[in-house]
């Protein structure tokens, strides 16, 4: 399945101009034959919008929603994009994925969240493995800090996880995680992780872009820059199984001896 990142922080504080970019961005990705378009971390409101997280944020069935299936359906591709989720008078930081038909497979809610910011605006979720059923794959949700806890990454593939979507908001200096966590991940889990990153100046944050999505064999299949771009690569189900019998971490395990971890 071609997997289109969006490396993009398009107009933080306005849902109605970034649905516009991802619409923009749906567009050249079907052109390209994508099957699946990946948002960064809180594409739809933006990242650093202080108080105002509350006021944008809505419900996984709301209006951003019906704006996102409208677009996967008019461009025949699904998209995964992240959100401020309302439930009730509880604010998650959330991704969601809806299908080439408008239809909603899956939401995961961020659960651990990274710094000072995150703690003052959202809840933690409490569920750690999230998937949905996509063009023959396994797909699995996560954002951002969560794929830097090994125990998270090593869950989904217990799972059986095939690709592991990773909207994110990776600040200056942890372009490292970009640039060699990930692709480590990828390789001990045997499976594809696409890390879809913001970029540039937001406030006092600075993203770093570098967007990735990495294989089974710990190499980058894509990698984007410093600057908002739209980077393409391919999943490949008949890559994971050759992967995964060369080199058999899973089976190999002895849980064991890993009690300790918990």
């Amino acid at each position: 399945m071609r997997t289109a990142l969006l490396q993009s922080s398009g107009c933080p504080g306005s849902v109605a101009e970034n649905l516009a970019v991802l619409d923009e961005a749906a567009g050249r990705a079907a052109a390209a034959g994508a099957g699946l378009l990946v948002a960064p971390e809180l594409f739809l409101t933006g990242y650093a919008i202080g108080d105002a997280v509350g006021r944008l944020a809505e419900p996984a069935d709301g209006d951003g929603a019906d704006a996102v299936a409208e677009i996967t359906s008019r461009h025949g591709l699904a998209i995964a994009y992240g959100y401020a989720e309302r439930d009730g008078e509880t604010v998650f930081n959330s991704v969601q994925l809806i299908s080439a038909e408008g239809t909603r497979l899956a939401n995961y809610r961020k659960t651990h969240l990274f710094g000072g910011f995150e703690r003052d605006h959202f809840t933690p979720g409490e569920q750690p493995v999230v998937q949905a059923e996509l063009n023959g794959l396994r797909i699995g949700l996560m954002i951002c800090y969560d794929v830097e806890f090994p125990e998270n990454v090593r869950a989904h593939a217990l799972a059986g996880t095939d690709l592991l979507v990773v909207p994110t908001a990776l600040m200056h200096p942890f372009q490292f995680v970009a640039e060699s966590l990930v692709p480590v991940r990828a390789f001990e889990n045997q499976m594809y992780i696409a890390y879809v990153n913001r970029v540039g100046r937001e406030g006092e944050f600075e993203f770093v872009g570098l967007s990735t999505l990495a294989g089974p064999d710990g190499i980058a299949r894509a990698r984007a820059g410093r600057v908002g771009e739209l980077v393409l690569a391919d999943v490949a189900p008949a890559h994971l199984a050759v992967s995964r019998e060369a080199n058999p971490y899973l089976k190999d395990r002895r849980p064991g001896l890993y009690g300790s971890l918990v």
